[in-house]
């Protein structure tokens, strides 16, 4: 069996002689079923040297948190040990530990920040 493919000038697609189209193929279209992507929470840790205020900082300026929730975190962290200061998909959550790690140690902070699944 041999297919082949044939351009034609007109916009009106290929009869057969009797006028039914029976050398046409339809396509059909495969619903994909996707899932949606992992989430991850990003986790910081308390300590009893960082600041109270580097933490309700970087909440803000990291996490776009205004000062009243980045406030409410930053005693949650304090008062239980840990908080969870935003969900993303894996990439965003590495990331943004990362860049939290890396402030705390310009700013001469031991802060942690861990990621965890959602």
């Amino acid at each position: 069996m041999t297919w082949s493919l044939h351009t034609h000038a007109s916009s009106e697609p290929p009869k057969d002689p009797d006028g039914e189209g029976a050398g046409s193929v339809v396509v059909e279209k495969e619903e994909l079923q996707l899932e949606p992507p992992k989430l991850y929470q990003v986790v910081m840790l308390n300590d009893d040297f960082t600041p109270m205020e580097f933490v309700v900082y970087v909440l803000q300026d990291l996490f776009r948190h205004d000062i009243e929730s980045a406030t409410q975190i930053m005693l949650k962290i304090h008062h239980e040990g840990r908080g969870v200061c935003g969900v993303y998909t894996k990439d965003v959550a590495a990331t943004k530990v990362e860049l939290v790690l890396a402030a705390a140690r310009r700013a001469g902070h031991p802060l942690q920040c861990i990621l965890e699944t959602a």
